[in-house]
């Protein structure tokens, strides 16, 4: 299985970019994520927009990969519930999209593709905080799933 997190978004700040690298190298070989930005697509209106930066995420998903959108309307998961559809995912060992849309947020045609749409916060976050807390809480869940002394809840 390889984990893909699309994040529709300028560079990330150096921050962001060394806390997701820690993260990152944590895993080691046990885990294949792979963080990938899309530049904003600027349009006349937010729905121009939107539509414009679905359809660069829709074509950027691999073929067979399950599509996960990040959305503050979408469903919170526990840690627990978080590491149960990793396990899943990695059972059925197809691509997992992960995707943060941009700063108008995902179209209606993005989320229909998901098979899941996940909420980290009913908060608007920046991007580059997202990105990182996704990437967190992906290691979170893979400490829980073997055992691995990171996570105490």
């Amino acid at each position: 299985m390889r984990l893909h997190l699309f994040c529709v978004a300028r560079r990330p700040p150096a921050w962001a970019e060394a806390a997701g690298a820690e993260y990152l190298k944590r895993f080691g070989k046990d885990v294949d994520l792979r963080p990938r930005d899309f530049a904003p697509k600027a349009a006349g209106s937010a729905d121009q927009q939107r539509e414009r930066e679905t359809d660069m995420l829709l074509r950027a998903v691999p073929a067979g990969a399950k599509l996960v959108a990040l959305d503050e309307r979408g469903e919170a998961w526990s840690t627990a519930e978080l590491a149960s559809r990793l396990s899943r995912w990695r059972d059925d060992a197809n691509d997992v999209v992960l995707a943060i849309g941009g700063a108008e947020g995902h179209g209606p045609a993005l989320r229909t593709a998901a098979s899941a749409v996940w909420s980290l916060s009913r908060l608007t976050l920046p991007h580059a905080l997202a990105r990182v807390i996704v990437i967190e809480q992906i290691y979170r869940a893979w400490s829980l799933l073997n055992n691995h002394p990171y996570h105490r809840a």
